[in-house]
């Protein structure tokens, strides 16, 4: 059944007195306003015959219900902000399941992209000026692996991005137990030479560098790092790295897809055969990672899941404020396709 923050039908119409208006609907179905009105938020009070008819009447006149007018008139918005980027694929992934859950629990977003000219600073003032009852932040100004000057007056929760030094709500993926599958992974195909490309200053990055160290080191081998970031740019330059090497390493564990995708793309085109010469894996799962020429091993986390267990968090803080800081790590899962396979015979040692 529709949410009654949906809009209805095609685009709105003009009718003699302007756009269709909520009256327009009643005098078309011959009900009261306050009939329409119960049937557009699906409450009591009508029969399925009436419920049809003014629901087919205000398709017809194309009429949207004026949910700003809604907030304006009461004590609650049930809106929330999201402060994210358009550049990570992971970002794109978690705000379309953030719409699907939100709604579902009958609240709405009002998002809020961050580009070079609009900073956090900007950003943050235009979605509490929405009256948002909670911030759900994805991301921070370049990329950055910290955000501050978060607002103290309503419900954060940062999401699988950047973190803050208040005591705030955070749900992000299980940095650690995802690396770990990947070393694992490559150590099982009798890799024993593994870098890893990091993601730089980027969110998650530091922690993405010890979790490989920690699996190395309990592998028996010796961690290789390689300076890098979370793009395909950075993936190439770290590729162009090890290319300098005298001996190239077995495997290659990148500290996202992008990263790895631009490690991989960039060896190919040097003449190094993936995964015949050299593994190279990623995290995160994303499109990037299932694209035919890539077909790359990866990690993959659950923006569904992510998404919920946000959601559930910040809501539960909207109507409890004291309740204690949620601290949730996801796990992900191990995705094998084909950039990784078996170490190559008289590959580099540890």
């Amino acid at each position: 059944m529709p949410s009654p923050l949906d809009p209805i039908g095609p685009p709105s119409v003009e009718t003699a007195a302007g756009r269709a208006t909520m009256k327009d609907v009643a005098d078309r179905v011959g009900v009261s306003r306050q009939l329409v009105s119960l049937v557009l938020r699906d409450l009591p009070g009508a029969s399925p015959t009436t419920r049809q008819r003014v629901r087919e009447a205000a398709s017809e006149l194309g009429y949207y219900p004026d949910t700003s007018a809604r907030t304006l008139r009461g004590r609650r918005s049930f809106q929330l902000g999201v402060v994210f980027t358009m550049h990570e694929p992971f970002e794109v992934d978690l705000v379309e399941a953030l719409l699907t859950e939100a709604a579902e629990r009958g609240y709405s977003l009002v998002l809020g992209p961050l580009t070079a000219a609009r900073p956090e600073r900007l950003v943050v003032p235009q979605l509490m000026g929405q009256r948002i009852e909670g911030l759900i932040v994805l991301a921070a100004d370049g990329g950055s692996s910290s955000v501050s000057d978060l607002p103290e007056r309503i419900p954060i929760v940062q999401l699988g991005g950047p973190r803050s030094k208040g005591p705030v709500d955070d749900v992000r993926v299980d940095d650690e137990a995802g690396i770990a599958l990947l070393v694992d992974h490559l150590v099982s195909l009798g890799h024993t030479a593994i870098a890893h490309a990091t993601g730089g200053s980027g969110p998650n990055a530091r922690a993405r560098v010890e979790a490989y160290e920690a699996a190395m080191r309990r592998s028996g081998l010796l961690p290789d790092v390689v300076e890098s970031a979370y793009t395909e740019e950075a993936g190439s330059h770290a590729a162009e790295v090890l290319l300098t090497r005298s001996e190239l390493p077995t495997a290659v564990l990148a500290a996202n897809d992008r990263c790895a995708s631009g490690v991989l793309l960039t060896l190919v085109s040097r003449g190094v055969a993936v995964p015949a010469d050299i593994s190279v894996v990623g995290f995160d799962d994303s499109s990037v990672a299932r694209l035919p020429f890539v077909q790359l091993t990866t990690v993959r986390h659950d923006p569904v899941r992510l998404a919920s267990e946000a959601l559930d968090s910040i809501t539960a803080r909207i109507e409890d404020p004291t309740r204690p800081t949620v601290a949730h790590r996801d796990a992900p899962s191990l995705v094998v396709r084909r950039s990784s396979g078996p170490a190559r015979a008289g590959g580099a040692s540890a």
